[in-house]
């Protein structure tokens, strides 16, 4: 398994529809590069309530985060002002989020959805009532639900390298002047 050495860690936050390939993507991508993933709907059946699911998950974040190690999140980003809360969550405790936008048409992700058995026909349709496309500024970056794992996961790793080459240019090497030396 190869790991996620970034400059800084990342919180790798997949966005989409019910059935849109989010699981697997996030689970895969997970195990590839050995980084944590937080799912929340591993957390729900073990709460008394949403809120509660809530703040397991956050309480379970914050636990992995000390590690300072990237990660994977599959929580309720289904709404621009959940995404808004929890990238401050995120960038509070130093973690640079990534949006991962799983894009699939409505009739294949609810016909996944149905066959998983994972969300009631009925709250599928207001799953998707309820979900808002991530906005240009969340600077989302977009997978096909239907494209193979490796292509996914080539397009997320661009993204993530380009960052680090980036942050690599910003952040010049210190100068003869600033080392120090101790004799």
């Amino acid at each position: 398994m190869k790991s996620l050495s970034l400059n800084q860690p990342h919180a790798i936050v997949m966005v989409g529809i019910p059935g849109s390939g989010k699981s697997t993507f996030a689970e895969k991508f997970s195990h590839t590069f050995n980084a944590p993933f937080v799912d929340i709907e591993q957390i729900i059946p073990r709460a008394r309530d949403n809120a509660a699911a809530d703040e397991l998950m956050l309480s379970q974040l914050q636990e992995i985060m000390r590690t300072k190690s990237s990660i994977v999140v599959e929580a309720d980003a289904s709404s621009r002002v959940r995404r808004t809360e929890l990238a401050r969550f995120l960038r509070e405790h130093h973690y640079q989020p990534l949006f991962v936008w799983v894009q699939t048409d409505t009739e294949t992700a609810k016909q996944r959805s149905a066959k998983q058995k994972k969300i009631h026909p009925d709250n599928f349709t207001n799953a998707l009532k309820q979900f808002s496309q991530p906005h240009s500024s969340e600077k989302a970056i977009v997978i096909s639900g239907k494209h193979t794992y490796a292509s996914q996961a080539k397009i997320v790793l661009k993204h993530l390298s380009a960052e680090r080459t980036i942050q690599a240019i910003e952040s010049p090497a210190p100068s003869r002047a600033s080392r120090i030396t101790i004799q």
